[in-house]
């Protein structure tokens, strides 16, 4: 199995930390957040690691990974930089990893030993977590509803309440050949300009909506975060 990391977008949300570096440049306990994904990937026994770049690529040469551009970074969103690395996905499973996240090697070993078709890690636990982010969970929090048998029943949307969060979508993944091929179908369905602004729960979504290919969602307590602000560093120390 092989994996991506999508590290196109500049982060401007993190404000001057990103003016001459990509984001998962920054550095989280003294390590790059890149470093952080690499090192639970290979420790999960994943070899083959790929980056889709965009802002600053330069930085994110000689490392030793295989290289997917986008560049029209600046005006898509993170669907279209995972389409760069449609050779990849095609042709066999591979894991996903946005590039502002960092997680331990149980959360990408509990993702490849699924078999279906696309799966996703979330945290169960999440509540204490974006309570300390954001001090109302709910200014940042996105719906993430589960069926009975643990498939994805919706993602993305504005809740009202915690009750419709029943966990936190990680923003890591891994799609099967067939898994990405829905997602194929569903892009070239779209206007060019949607297609370009689609954000990776938005599709998710139209996959579930769709009903022809099922999310596995896979829980994960281990240690993880997303860095998406400066501020967001100081919740981690």
């Amino acid at each position: 199995m092989k994996a991506i990391i999508l590290a196109a977008g500049r982060g401007s949300r993190m404000k001057n930390l990103t003016d001459e570096r990509p984001k998962c440049l920054v550095e989280l306990r003294g390590k790059a957040l890149l470093d952080w994904q690499l090192e639970a990937l290979r420790s999960a026994g994943i070899v083959e690691i790929a980056i889709v770049t965009g802002y600053k690529r330069e930085l994110l040469a000689n490392r030793g990974l295989v290289e997917f551009h986008n560049p029209r970074w600046a005006e898509t969103n993170m669907v279209s930089s995972l389409a760069c690395a449609d050779e990849w996905l095609s042709s066999e499973s591979c894991i996903v990893s946005y590039s502002d996240i960092f997680y331990g090697a149980a959360a990408v070993q509990s993702l490849m030993q699924f078999p279906t078709a696309l799966a996703v890690t979330y945290d169960p636990n999440w509540l204490e977590l974006w309570t300390r982010r954001f001090g109302d969970p709910l200014l940042d929090a996105e719906t993430f509803g589960l069926r009975p048998e643990g498939t994805l029943a919706e993602i993305g949307n504005k809740p009202q309440s915690v009750e419709e969060v029943q966990g936190q979508y990680m923003g890591l993944l891994r799609f099967t050949p067939k898994g990405w091929t829905e997602v194929v179908r569903i892009r070239s369905s779209l206007l060019p300009e949607q297609s370009d602004k689609m954000h990776m729960t938005g599709i998710l979504q139209k996959v579930i909506d769709a009903g022809h290919v099922a999310i596995a969602a896979v829980p994960y307590e281990g240690e993880w975060g997303e860095v998406d602000s400066a501020e967001d560093l100081l919740s981690y120390i």
